[in-house]
């Protein structure tokens, strides 16, 4: 079951990066700081590359359809969870569609703050049924030749699309996400 931990461990990297983005703009909404658009293009472009790209089609292919060959529990759950990961095209179109607005002045920062809570709350909620219900399924109903495959499928060294430089790529746009977000969430120059 290590595809668990490594699907964990993605939530928590999503996680950051999501309290980062609320972060942002709830500081520029709440206390007038300045909004750092390159930040925040960073931050879309690592949502879209990495959990749009990268995330969610291993989830669905590998963890979803091993998990609809043993049970039939979670079907409605598992098809919901797809149509939100289809969905998240969109979802990542208009928080990009914001930001750009409130950059060129089309929209407030009121509004941008807005679409990231809609967009963070879109996500906690798809992570918390992920966590709360399919992870505990799957443990309890897939079998050891189910998670080989799916433990390949997650830690697979060799994939020439999400090989260990892929991998290390995201790594290395997460570390500069944090290193630009401002404190206590990276350690970027703080705008108090």
């Amino acid at each position: 079951m290590k595809a668990l931990d490594i699907i964990r461990s993605e939530h928590r990297s999503l996680a950051a990066v999501l309290h980062t983005l609320q972060a942002l703009a709830r500081g520029a909404r709440e206390r007038g700081l300045a909004l750092d658009y390159v930040l925040l293009r960073m931050i879309v472009d690592y949502l879209d590359s990495f959990h749009q790209r990268f995330h969610h089609p291993k989830e669905d292919r590998y963890l979803f359809e091993a998990l609809r060959t043993r049970t039939d529990q979670a079907d409605d759950t598992l098809a919901q969870l797809e149509r939100e990961h289809a969905e998240g095209d969109g979802q990542l179109a208009r928080l990009s569609a914001a930001i750009n607005g409130a950059q060129s002045g089309t929209i407030g920062v009121a509004e941008l703050a807005d679409e990231v809570e809609r967009y963070a709350e879109f996500h906690w909620r798809h992570m918390r049924t992920e966590e709360d219900i399919v992870m505990p399924l799957a443990e309890r109903a897939l079998r050891k030749q189910d998670w080989d495959l799916i433990d390949a499928a997650f830690a697979d060294n060799d994939d020439p699309v999400f090989g260990t430089a892929r991998r290390a790529e995201y790594q290395r746009l997460l570390a500069v996400i944090a290193e630009h977000a401002p404190p206590p969430l990276g350690a970027g120059d703080s705008r108090d």
